[in-house]
Protein backbone atom coordinates (compact mmCIF):
# COMPACT_ATOMS: atom_id res chain seq x y z
CA UNK A 1 0.00 0.00 0.00
CA UNK A 2 1.11 3.54 -0.96
CA UNK A 3 1.94 5.39 2.24
CA UNK A 4 4.12 8.18 0.39
CA UNK A 5 0.95 10.35 -0.55
CA UNK A 6 2.16 14.03 -0.93
CA UNK A 7 0.72 17.40 -0.27
CA UNK A 8 0.70 18.77 -3.97
CA UNK A 9 -3.37 19.31 -3.66
CA UNK A 10 -2.92 21.46 -0.37
CA UNK A 11 0.26 22.76 -2.15
CA UNK A 12 -1.15 23.88 -5.25
CA UNK A 13 -4.38 25.53 -3.48
CA UNK A 14 -2.10 27.42 -1.80
CA UNK A 15 -0.23 28.62 -4.76
CA UNK A 16 -3.48 29.56 -5.92
CA UNK A 17 -4.25 31.44 -2.99
CA UNK A 18 -1.07 33.31 -3.28
CA UNK A 19 -1.00 34.19 -6.76
CA UNK A 20 -4.71 35.60 -6.23
CA UNK A 21 -3.70 37.93 -4.11
CA UNK A 22 -1.51 39.18 -6.46
CA UNK A 23 -4.32 39.86 -9.02
CA UNK A 24 -5.86 43.25 -9.51
CA UNK A 25 -8.97 41.85 -8.42
CA UNK A 26 -8.00 40.96 -4.82
CA UNK A 27 -6.82 44.77 -5.04
CA UNK A 28 -9.92 45.93 -5.11
CA UNK A 29 -11.21 43.99 -1.86
CA UNK A 30 -10.99 46.11 1.24
CA UNK A 31 -9.96 44.25 4.52
CA UNK A 32 -13.37 42.57 5.13
CA UNK A 33 -13.47 41.05 1.38
CA UNK A 34 -10.00 39.60 1.90
CA UNK A 35 -10.69 37.85 5.60
CA UNK A 36 -13.70 36.06 3.98
CA UNK A 37 -12.05 34.89 1.19
CA UNK A 38 -8.98 33.77 2.39
CA UNK A 39 -11.24 32.41 5.50
CA UNK A 40 -12.89 30.07 2.38
CA UNK A 41 -9.25 29.21 0.88
CA UNK A 42 -7.26 28.69 4.01
CA UNK A 43 -10.02 26.27 5.32
CA UNK A 44 -10.24 24.38 2.46
CA UNK A 45 -5.66 23.99 2.73
CA UNK A 46 -6.11 23.07 5.92
CA UNK A 47 -8.75 20.02 5.07
CA UNK A 48 -6.45 18.68 2.25
CA UNK A 49 -3.17 19.07 4.62
CA UNK A 50 -4.77 16.94 7.03
CA UNK A 51 -6.33 14.63 4.17
CA UNK A 52 -2.93 14.18 2.69
CA UNK A 53 -1.63 13.45 5.76
CA UNK A 54 -3.72 10.55 6.83
CA UNK A 55 -3.55 9.34 3.55
CA UNK A 56 -0.43 8.80 4.13
CA UNK A 57 -0.59 6.73 7.10
CA UNK A 58 -1.46 4.57 5.06
CA UNK A 59 -4.71 1.91 5.60
CA UNK A 60 -4.01 0.58 9.30
CA UNK A 61 -2.03 -2.44 8.64
CA UNK A 62 -1.22 -4.18 11.34
CA UNK A 63 0.26 -7.65 10.31
CA UNK A 64 -1.52 -10.51 8.46
CA UNK A 65 -4.29 -10.86 11.34
CA UNK A 66 -5.89 -9.65 13.97
CA UNK A 67 -7.40 -11.13 17.12
CA UNK A 68 -10.20 -9.69 18.39
CA UNK A 69 -12.30 -9.08 22.01
CA UNK A 70 -14.02 -12.00 20.67
CA UNK A 71 -10.54 -14.23 20.53
CA UNK A 72 -11.83 -14.60 16.98
CA UNK A 73 -8.55 -14.13 14.66
CA UNK A 74 -9.27 -12.02 11.41
CA UNK A 75 -7.55 -12.63 8.50
CA UNK A 76 -9.61 -11.60 5.83
CA UNK A 77 -8.61 -7.55 4.75
CA UNK A 78 -10.43 -5.42 2.52
CA UNK A 79 -10.16 -1.71 2.06
CA UNK A 80 -13.53 0.64 2.84
CA UNK A 81 -14.49 3.63 2.87
CA UNK A 82 -15.06 6.14 6.25
CA UNK A 83 -16.43 9.61 5.84
CA UNK A 84 -15.70 12.22 8.79
CA UNK A 85 -16.67 15.32 9.31
CA UNK A 86 -13.58 17.74 10.49
CA UNK A 87 -13.41 21.07 11.88
CA UNK A 88 -11.79 21.65 8.41
CA UNK A 89 -14.75 19.63 6.53
CA UNK A 90 -15.22 16.60 5.09
CA UNK A 91 -12.68 13.69 4.81
CA UNK A 92 -13.57 10.66 3.17
CA UNK A 93 -10.27 8.22 3.01
CA UNK A 94 -10.10 3.95 2.83
CA UNK A 95 -8.84 2.06 5.62
CA UNK A 96 -7.87 -2.08 6.23
CA UNK A 97 -10.90 -3.94 7.49
CA UNK A 98 -10.30 -6.65 9.29
CA UNK A 99 -12.60 -9.53 9.04
CA UNK A 100 -14.08 -12.63 9.22
CA UNK A 101 -17.73 -14.44 8.27
CA UNK A 102 -20.15 -14.05 10.74
CA UNK A 103 -18.05 -11.66 13.10
CA UNK A 104 -17.66 -7.77 12.85
CA UNK A 105 -14.75 -6.34 11.03
CA UNK A 106 -12.10 -3.98 13.17
CA UNK A 107 -10.51 -1.31 11.62
CA UNK A 108 -7.39 -0.34 13.55
CA UNK A 109 -6.83 3.24 11.81
CA UNK A 110 -10.38 3.93 12.79
CA UNK A 111 -8.45 3.14 16.64
CA UNK A 112 -5.18 4.79 15.84
CA UNK A 113 -7.07 8.13 14.86
CA UNK A 114 -9.48 7.63 17.48
CA UNK A 115 -12.07 8.12 15.02
CA UNK A 116 -15.85 8.79 16.65
CA UNK A 117 -18.79 6.59 16.05
CA UNK A 118 -20.31 9.12 14.45
CA UNK A 119 -19.15 11.30 11.38
CA UNK A 120 -18.38 14.03 13.48
CA UNK A 121 -14.89 14.67 14.54
CA UNK A 122 -14.47 15.20 17.73
CA UNK A 123 -12.81 18.92 17.64
CA UNK A 124 -15.87 19.45 15.81
CA UNK A 125 -18.10 17.93 19.03
CA UNK A 126 -16.19 19.71 21.25
CA UNK A 127 -16.93 23.13 19.53
CA UNK A 128 -20.45 22.05 18.96
CA UNK A 129 -20.95 21.33 22.86
CA UNK A 130 -19.10 24.49 24.06
CA UNK A 131 -21.42 26.78 21.90
CA UNK A 132 -24.86 24.43 22.64
CA UNK A 133 -24.32 24.70 26.58
CA UNK A 134 -23.39 28.16 26.09
CA UNK A 135 -26.83 29.68 24.55
CA UNK A 136 -29.98 27.96 22.41
CA UNK A 137 -29.50 25.51 20.26
CA UNK A 138 -30.14 27.35 17.12
CA UNK A 139 -27.77 29.97 17.86
CA UNK A 140 -25.39 27.63 18.36
CA UNK A 141 -26.06 25.65 14.99
CA UNK A 142 -26.30 28.56 13.62
CA UNK A 143 -22.54 29.97 15.23
CA UNK A 144 -21.07 27.09 14.36
CA UNK A 145 -21.81 26.54 10.57
CA UNK A 146 -21.07 30.88 10.54
CA UNK A 147 -17.45 30.10 11.96
CA UNK A 148 -16.74 26.15 9.97
CA UNK A 149 -19.19 26.31 6.76
CA UNK A 150 -20.15 23.11 8.43
CA UNK A 151 -24.35 22.05 8.68
CA UNK A 152 -25.13 20.07 11.63
CA UNK A 153 -28.77 19.18 12.13
CA UNK A 154 -30.38 19.70 15.57
CA UNK A 155 -30.96 15.97 16.17
CA UNK A 156 -27.44 15.06 15.87
CA UNK A 157 -26.48 17.70 18.21
CA UNK A 158 -28.43 16.82 20.45
CA UNK A 159 -27.23 13.31 20.78
CA UNK A 160 -23.39 14.39 20.58
CA UNK A 161 -24.39 16.11 23.87
CA UNK A 162 -25.90 13.64 25.37
CA UNK A 163 -23.33 11.52 25.25
CA UNK A 164 -20.54 14.10 25.86
CA UNK A 165 -21.89 14.27 29.08
CA UNK A 166 -21.44 10.79 29.96
CA UNK A 167 -18.40 10.57 31.91
CA UNK A 168 -18.84 13.77 34.41
CA UNK A 169 -19.26 11.67 37.25
CA UNK A 170 -16.22 9.44 36.41
CA UNK A 171 -13.89 12.58 35.51
CA UNK A 172 -14.62 14.13 39.50
CA UNK A 173 -14.03 10.86 40.90
CA UNK A 174 -10.38 11.08 39.03
CA UNK A 175 -10.48 14.48 39.82
CA UNK A 176 -10.33 14.47 43.77
CA UNK A 177 -8.24 11.90 43.89
CA UNK A 178 -5.76 14.07 42.40
CA UNK A 179 -6.88 17.12 44.34
CA UNK A 180 -7.45 15.00 47.83
CA UNK A 181 -4.07 15.42 49.02
CA UNK A 182 -3.98 19.42 49.09
CA UNK A 183 -7.83 19.15 50.26
CA UNK A 184 -6.65 16.89 53.07
CA UNK A 185 -5.30 18.90 55.87
CA UNK A 186 -8.49 21.72 55.61
CA UNK A 187 -10.31 21.81 58.58
CA UNK A 188 -14.01 22.46 57.12
CA UNK A 189 -16.04 20.23 55.10
CA UNK A 190 -18.91 23.16 53.00
CA UNK A 191 -22.15 21.37 51.89
CA UNK A 192 -24.92 23.48 50.36
CA UNK A 193 -27.71 23.17 47.93
CA UNK A 194 -30.53 25.22 46.50
CA UNK A 195 -32.98 24.49 43.39
CA UNK A 196 -34.93 26.78 40.93
CA UNK A 197 -37.82 25.87 38.78
CA UNK A 198 -37.10 24.69 34.90
CA UNK A 199 -40.11 24.66 31.94
CA UNK A 200 -40.16 21.13 30.81
CA UNK A 201 -42.24 19.47 28.41
CA UNK A 202 -45.11 18.39 30.45
CA UNK A 203 -44.27 14.44 29.87
CA UNK A 204 -41.23 15.48 31.27
CA UNK A 205 -43.09 16.89 35.01
CA UNK A 206 -42.75 15.35 37.84
CA UNK A 207 -46.50 12.86 38.14
CA UNK A 208 -47.81 15.01 40.83
CA UNK A 209 -47.34 18.30 38.92
CA UNK A 210 -48.09 16.89 35.33
CA UNK A 211 -51.27 15.61 36.95
CA UNK A 212 -52.54 19.17 38.03
CA UNK A 213 -51.51 20.37 35.35
CA UNK A 214 -53.91 18.53 33.31
CA UNK A 215 -56.05 19.12 35.74
CA UNK A 216 -55.57 22.89 35.26
CA UNK A 217 -55.67 22.68 31.42
CA UNK A 218 -58.82 20.71 31.10
CA UNK A 219 -61.15 23.08 33.74
CA UNK A 220 -59.95 26.38 31.58
CA UNK A 221 -60.82 27.59 28.37
CA UNK A 222 -59.52 30.36 25.71
CA UNK A 223 -56.32 32.01 25.96
CA UNK A 224 -53.33 29.37 26.26
CA UNK A 225 -51.48 31.99 27.44
CA UNK A 226 -53.83 32.44 30.53
CA UNK A 227 -52.88 31.66 33.98
CA UNK A 228 -54.31 27.96 34.42
CA UNK A 229 -52.22 27.04 31.53
CA UNK A 230 -48.93 28.58 32.38
CA UNK A 231 -49.22 27.10 36.03
CA UNK A 232 -47.70 23.53 36.64
CA UNK A 233 -44.78 23.75 34.16
CA UNK A 234 -41.89 23.63 35.91
CA UNK A 235 -39.63 21.00 37.25
CA UNK A 236 -37.48 21.94 40.02
CA UNK A 237 -33.72 21.84 39.62
CA UNK A 238 -31.66 21.12 42.44
CA UNK A 239 -28.16 22.40 42.72
CA UNK A 240 -25.30 21.10 45.05
CA UNK A 241 -21.68 22.47 45.73
CA UNK A 242 -19.07 20.48 48.30
CA UNK A 243 -15.61 21.84 49.36
CA UNK A 244 -12.79 22.35 51.92
CA UNK A 245 -11.78 25.10 53.10
CA UNK A 246 -9.79 26.66 55.80
CA UNK A 247 -11.50 28.52 58.45
CA UNK A 248 -11.90 32.31 58.59
CA UNK A 249 -12.89 34.10 61.38
CA UNK A 250 -14.57 37.09 61.80
CA UNK A 251 -16.17 39.42 63.46
CA UNK A 252 -20.41 40.48 63.51
CA UNK A 253 -19.08 44.10 63.32
CA UNK A 254 -16.69 42.82 60.12
CA UNK A 255 -19.88 41.25 58.79
CA UNK A 256 -22.62 44.10 58.97
CA UNK A 257 -19.46 46.77 57.37
CA UNK A 258 -19.07 44.37 54.54
CA UNK A 259 -22.79 44.74 53.54
CA UNK A 260 -23.16 48.29 55.29
CA UNK A 261 -20.14 50.11 54.79
CA UNK A 262 -18.12 51.65 52.15
CA UNK A 263 -16.46 49.29 49.73
CA UNK A 264 -12.22 49.47 50.70
CA UNK A 265 -9.22 46.82 50.29
CA UNK A 266 -8.73 44.92 53.25
CA UNK A 267 -5.70 43.16 54.13
CA UNK A 268 -7.18 39.87 54.97
CA UNK A 269 -7.14 37.41 52.36
CA UNK A 270 -10.23 35.12 52.15
CA UNK A 271 -9.25 31.56 52.01
CA UNK A 272 -9.82 29.64 49.11
CA UNK A 273 -11.76 27.02 48.51
CA UNK A 274 -10.04 23.22 47.21
CA UNK A 275 -11.84 20.67 45.72
CA UNK A 276 -14.48 22.58 45.04
CA UNK A 277 -17.60 20.73 42.86
CA UNK A 278 -20.71 22.42 41.89
CA UNK A 279 -23.50 20.16 39.69
CA UNK A 280 -27.13 20.14 39.78
CA UNK A 281 -29.72 17.71 38.29
CA UNK A 282 -32.82 18.14 37.20
CA UNK A 283 -34.11 14.32 36.89
CA UNK A 284 -32.79 13.17 40.21
CA UNK A 285 -35.28 14.26 43.64
CA UNK A 286 -33.80 16.67 45.69
CA UNK A 287 -33.24 14.11 48.26
CA UNK A 288 -31.42 12.03 45.94
CA UNK A 289 -29.39 14.88 45.51
CA UNK A 290 -28.45 15.73 49.03
CA UNK A 291 -28.12 11.75 49.33
CA UNK A 292 -25.24 12.31 46.58
CA UNK A 293 -24.07 15.87 48.71
CA UNK A 294 -23.47 13.52 51.63
CA UNK A 295 -21.66 10.54 49.57
CA UNK A 296 -19.73 12.87 48.20
CA UNK A 297 -18.87 14.42 51.50
CA UNK A 298 -18.26 10.67 53.26
CA UNK A 299 -15.10 10.39 49.98
CA UNK A 300 -14.13 13.42 51.13
CA UNK A 301 -14.16 12.45 54.70
CA UNK A 302 -14.86 9.12 55.55
CA UNK A 303 -13.64 9.06 59.49
CA UNK A 304 -15.78 12.69 59.64
CA UNK A 305 -11.96 14.61 60.86
CA UNK A 306 -13.62 17.49 59.82
CA UNK A 307 -16.36 19.66 60.61
CA UNK A 308 -18.95 19.90 58.48
CA UNK A 309 -20.75 22.56 57.91
CA UNK A 310 -24.38 22.71 55.68
CA UNK A 311 -25.24 25.84 54.11
CA UNK A 312 -29.16 26.14 53.61
CA UNK A 313 -31.71 29.15 52.76
CA UNK A 314 -34.44 28.14 55.19
CA UNK A 315 -36.40 25.83 53.01
CA UNK A 316 -37.97 23.65 56.16
CA UNK A 317 -38.14 20.67 53.31
CA UNK A 318 -34.16 21.10 52.71
CA UNK A 319 -33.51 21.07 56.54
CA UNK A 320 -35.22 17.79 56.88
CA UNK A 321 -33.50 16.13 54.34
CA UNK A 322 -30.43 17.24 55.37
CA UNK A 323 -31.35 16.31 59.02
CA UNK A 324 -32.42 12.36 57.53
CA UNK A 325 -29.15 12.68 55.54
CA UNK A 326 -26.90 13.36 58.48
CA UNK A 327 -28.63 10.80 60.73
CA UNK A 328 -28.71 7.97 58.15
CA UNK A 329 -25.03 8.66 57.06
CA UNK A 330 -23.83 9.01 60.97
CA UNK A 331 -22.62 12.40 60.00
CA UNK A 332 -22.18 15.21 62.68
CA UNK A 333 -23.36 18.73 60.80
CA UNK A 334 -24.10 21.88 61.51
CA UNK A 335 -26.91 23.73 59.61
CA UNK A 336 -26.27 27.19 59.05
CA UNK A 337 -29.07 29.25 57.29
CA UNK A 338 -27.63 31.82 54.88
CA UNK A 339 -27.52 35.33 56.10
CA UNK A 340 -28.21 36.96 53.13
CA UNK A 341 -31.91 35.70 53.60
CA UNK A 342 -32.25 37.05 57.14
CA UNK A 343 -30.59 40.19 55.32
CA UNK A 344 -33.92 39.93 52.68
CA UNK A 345 -36.39 39.64 55.23
CA UNK A 346 -34.99 42.18 57.50
CA UNK A 347 -35.14 45.16 54.71
CA UNK A 348 -38.63 44.05 54.32
CA UNK A 349 -39.71 44.57 57.71
CA UNK A 350 -37.59 47.44 57.79
CA UNK A 351 -39.42 49.08 54.94
CA UNK A 352 -42.41 48.67 57.17
CA UNK A 353 -41.60 49.88 60.32
CA UNK A 354 -39.27 52.25 59.47
CA UNK A 355 -38.99 55.95 58.16
CA UNK A 356 -37.12 55.69 54.30
CA UNK A 357 -34.12 57.49 55.73
CA UNK A 358 -33.59 55.57 58.62
CA UNK A 359 -34.17 51.66 57.36
CA UNK A 360 -30.78 51.03 56.41
CA UNK A 361 -29.35 52.05 59.98
CA UNK A 362 -31.64 49.75 61.22
CA UNK A 363 -31.49 46.90 59.39
CA UNK A 364 -27.81 47.26 59.87
CA UNK A 365 -27.99 47.60 63.79
CA UNK A 366 -30.78 44.55 63.51
CA UNK A 367 -28.42 42.75 61.48
CA UNK A 368 -25.47 42.80 64.33
CA UNK A 369 -28.47 42.25 66.82
CA UNK A 370 -28.77 39.20 65.12
CA UNK A 371 -25.38 38.29 64.39
CA UNK A 372 -24.72 38.65 68.20
CA UNK A 373 -27.34 35.76 68.75
CA UNK A 374 -30.07 37.62 69.60
CA UNK A 375 -32.46 36.43 66.46
CA UNK A 376 -35.58 35.75 69.24
CA UNK A 377 -35.42 39.03 70.93
CA UNK A 378 -34.85 41.06 67.50
CA UNK A 379 -38.21 38.88 66.41
CA UNK A 380 -40.31 40.18 69.43
CA UNK A 381 -38.83 43.64 69.49
CA UNK A 382 -40.10 44.07 65.86
CA UNK A 383 -43.65 42.59 66.36
CA UNK A 384 -44.36 44.92 69.71
CA UNK A 385 -43.06 47.84 66.92
CA UNK A 386 -46.11 46.82 64.55
CA UNK A 387 -48.61 46.81 66.94
CA UNK A 388 -47.60 49.98 68.46
CA UNK A 389 -47.81 51.46 65.05
CA UNK A 390 -51.12 49.85 64.94
CA UNK A 391 -50.44 48.50 61.39
CA UNK A 392 -53.01 46.35 59.91
CA UNK A 393 -52.71 42.53 59.19
CA UNK A 394 -51.87 43.18 55.63
CA UNK A 395 -49.69 46.31 56.07
CA UNK A 396 -47.63 44.41 58.97
CA UNK A 397 -47.39 40.81 56.65
CA UNK A 398 -43.25 41.57 55.73
CA UNK A 399 -42.60 41.93 59.79
CA UNK A 400 -44.49 38.73 60.84
CA UNK A 401 -43.22 36.80 58.48
CA UNK A 402 -39.42 38.16 59.17
CA UNK A 403 -40.14 37.48 62.82
CA UNK A 404 -41.82 33.79 62.22
CA UNK A 405 -38.70 33.35 60.07
CA UNK A 406 -36.09 34.01 62.72
CA UNK A 407 -38.42 32.14 65.46
CA UNK A 408 -38.54 29.00 63.69
CA UNK A 409 -34.70 28.74 62.61
CA UNK A 410 -33.35 29.79 65.68
CA UNK A 411 -31.67 27.03 65.30
CA UNK A 412 -29.71 27.73 62.61
CA UNK A 413 -29.00 31.36 63.08
CA UNK A 414 -26.00 30.90 66.01
CA UNK A 415 -23.76 33.10 63.79
CA UNK A 416 -21.66 34.42 66.44
CA UNK A 417 -20.42 30.68 67.08
CA UNK A 418 -20.43 29.88 63.24
CA UNK A 419 -17.78 33.26 63.21
CA UNK A 420 -15.78 32.15 66.47
CA UNK A 421 -15.42 29.00 64.61
CA UNK A 422 -14.32 30.40 60.70
CA UNK A 423 -17.61 28.74 59.42
CA UNK A 424 -18.90 30.23 56.25
CA UNK A 425 -22.45 32.02 56.44
CA UNK A 426 -23.68 32.79 52.97
CA UNK A 427 -24.55 30.68 50.15
CA UNK A 428 -23.16 32.79 47.71
CA UNK A 429 -21.58 29.42 45.94
CA UNK A 430 -25.14 27.84 45.35
CA UNK A 431 -27.08 31.17 44.76
CA UNK A 432 -24.75 31.97 41.90
CA UNK A 433 -24.57 27.93 40.58
CA UNK A 434 -28.64 28.66 40.61
CA UNK A 435 -28.13 31.71 38.50
CA UNK A 436 -25.36 30.71 36.00
CA UNK A 437 -26.12 27.04 35.61
CA UNK A 438 -29.06 26.88 35.52
CA UNK A 439 -30.79 30.12 34.62
CA UNK A 440 -28.82 31.64 32.16
CA UNK A 441 -29.08 28.80 30.48
CA UNK A 442 -32.21 26.67 31.06
CA UNK A 443 -34.64 29.95 31.45
CA UNK A 444 -34.08 31.01 27.70
CA UNK A 445 -36.64 32.44 26.17
CA UNK A 446 -39.13 29.83 24.40
CA UNK A 447 -37.07 26.98 25.78
CA UNK A 448 -38.79 24.20 26.70
CA UNK A 449 -36.83 21.10 27.91
CA UNK A 450 -36.84 17.40 27.83
CA UNK A 451 -35.23 15.96 30.50
CA UNK A 452 -32.73 14.22 29.46
CA UNK A 453 -31.56 16.76 26.95
CA UNK A 454 -31.62 19.31 30.42
CA UNK A 455 -29.69 16.73 32.29
CA UNK A 456 -26.98 16.24 29.52
CA UNK A 457 -26.38 20.66 29.40
CA UNK A 458 -26.71 21.10 33.36
CA UNK A 459 -23.47 18.74 33.79
CA UNK A 460 -21.54 20.14 31.28
CA UNK A 461 -22.53 23.59 31.85
CA UNK A 462 -20.77 22.77 35.84
CA UNK A 463 -17.72 21.33 33.69
CA UNK A 464 -17.35 24.46 32.35
CA UNK A 465 -18.60 26.21 35.62
CA UNK A 466 -15.72 25.08 37.45
CA UNK A 467 -13.33 25.65 34.74
CA UNK A 468 -12.58 22.19 34.31
CA UNK A 469 -14.17 21.79 30.17
CA UNK A 470 -10.44 21.57 28.58
CA UNK A 471 -9.30 18.45 30.76
CA UNK A 472 -12.56 17.07 31.20
CA UNK A 473 -12.93 16.60 27.31
CA UNK A 474 -9.24 15.41 27.27
CA UNK A 475 -10.72 12.81 29.57
CA UNK A 476 -13.81 11.94 27.37
CA UNK A 477 -11.83 11.31 24.39
CA UNK A 478 -10.05 8.55 26.37
CA UNK A 479 -12.96 7.19 27.76
CA UNK A 480 -14.26 6.88 24.13
CA UNK A 481 -10.99 5.58 22.80
CA UNK A 482 -11.61 2.39 25.35
CA UNK A 483 -14.72 2.23 24.88
CA UNK A 484 -15.25 1.95 21.19
CA UNK A 485 -11.49 0.88 19.72
CA UNK A 486 -9.17 -0.77 22.92
CA UNK A 487 -12.13 -2.99 23.71
CA UNK A 488 -12.34 -4.69 20.42
CA UNK A 489 -8.81 -5.71 20.57
CA UNK A 490 -7.53 -8.81 22.28
CA UNK A 491 -4.29 -7.70 22.67
CA UNK A 492 -4.47 -3.42 22.29
CA UNK A 493 -1.02 -2.80 22.20
CA UNK A 494 -0.76 -3.69 18.46
CA UNK A 495 -2.55 -0.50 17.96
CA UNK A 496 0.67 1.60 19.14
CA UNK A 497 3.24 -0.98 17.59
CA UNK A 498 3.30 -2.51 21.25
CA UNK A 499 2.54 -6.07 20.65
CA UNK A 500 1.25 -8.64 17.72
CA UNK A 501 -1.52 -10.22 16.36
CA UNK A 502 0.75 -12.84 13.78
Amino acid sequence: MDTHHDFSAAEAHFNAMKEFLHRPEAHQLDLSGLEQRLSLDGREVLRQLLLAHITARGGGDIGASVVGADGVRRTHKRLRPRTILSLFGPLTFHRLAYGMPHVASVFPLDAMLNLPPIKISYTLQQHLVQEVISRSFHEALAALERWTGLTITPPLAQRIVLEAARDVDAFYTQQYDRESRKAQPLPVLVLTVDGTGVLVRTADLRSATRKKRLTKVSRSRGNPLDQPHREYTRRMATVASAYEVARFVRTPDEIVAGFFAPRSPSSRQRPVPVAKRLWASLSQSRKAVIQALFEDALRRDPHHAKEWVVLVDGDPHQITCVQACAQVYESPVTIVCDIVHVLGYLWKAGAVLQRKEVVAPWVGNTLLRVLLGHSAVVAATMRAAATRQKLSATARNPVDTCAQYLRNHAAYLAYYHYLNAGYPIATGVIEGGCRYLVKDRLALTGARWSLDGAEAVLKLRAVKASGDFSAYWTFYEHQQYARNHESLYQSPAVLTGGGSSK
